[in-house]
């Protein structure tokens, strides 16, 4: 009886398609994504009004292999799962962090890359601000874009420490450089991207994160058809390298 069991999925996901997001994007030639618009080096809304990076090249393939044009949907991190569940978009796309939380209210496409929370600090504090031990300290000057899971970590394992949230994640950097705040926590890849942009910056520990993390496409709960879909172009853009060149060409230009 539990052999038929895949089966079922299919029939089931099969009599669904007819309300799903595959269909809608594909007869309205439309891709609704929502992305922050402040996360390099995926997802970067420049002061021209165009958006750039590895995941807004990627939007733009998977609308491609539908047929379809790109909408951007402005979202920040604080309001993601809002908009998410609000119907804005039919995917999210621009370094989202899987948490359990957000797995509650979505689904997630496969896994893209993994992750993890690591320090960015002055390169002339890598030494001082290296554990958590050593940076939960209430002289400690720490800041975070407001929601999204580096303000999550900050809360959950630096409880002692100076924190300052800010709603624009691209001027948190030049802070660290100028001196008004000591560590910003987050991604390995983005540290590991800053520090190229901003040279008295250091990545600390890329290969030994405080906390494993993986990254992916959030999608609409329950829409199993959309969700296979995606998955295969995936899977497909990986195996074919083209999301490797992606990666490559704009790591190596982009500054």
């Amino acid at each position: 009886m539990n052999k038929l069991l895949p089966l079922a999925l299919l029939i089931a996901a099969g009599s669904a398609s007819a309300q799903s997001h595959l269909d809608k994007v594909s007869q309205q030639k439309k891709l609704e994504v929502c992305t922050t618009g402040d996360y390099k080096p995926y997802t970067f809304l420049t002061q021209e009004g165009n958006y750039e990076g590895i995941d807004i090249a990627m939007a733009q393939s998977l609308a491609k292999s539908l047929g379809a044009e790109v909408k951007w949907v402005k979202t920040s991190w604080k309001t993601l799962m809002q908009d998410f569940n609000a119907g804005k978009c039919d995917i999210a796309m621009g370094g989202i962090s899987v948490t359990l939380e957000r797995q509650k209210q979505a689904f997630f496409a496969d896994k893209l890359d993994t992750d993890g929370k690591i320090p960015l600090v002055r390169c002339t504090d890598v030494k001082k601000y290296r554990t958590i031990a050593q940076i939960n300290k209430p002289s400690v000057r720490v800041i975070e874009p407001a929601g999204g899971t580096n303000e999550a970590f900050v809360h959950a394992h630096l409880p002692k420490v100076n924190l300052t949230l800010s709603h624009d994640n691209m001027a948190i950097f030049q802070q660290l450089v100028d001196r008004k705040a000591d560590v910003m926590i987050t991604d390995a890849s983005e540290a590991l991207y800053q520090q190229k942009r901003y040279p008295k910056l250091c990545a600390v520990n890329p290969k030994k994160p405080m906390q494993y993390g993986e990254k992916a496409y959030m999608l609409p709960r329950d829409d199993l058809s959309w969700k296979l879909y995606v998955d295969q172009w995936l899977h497909l853009a990986k195996a074919t390298g083209e999301y490797q060149t992606i990666i490559d060409s704009w790591l190596a230009v982009k500054k």
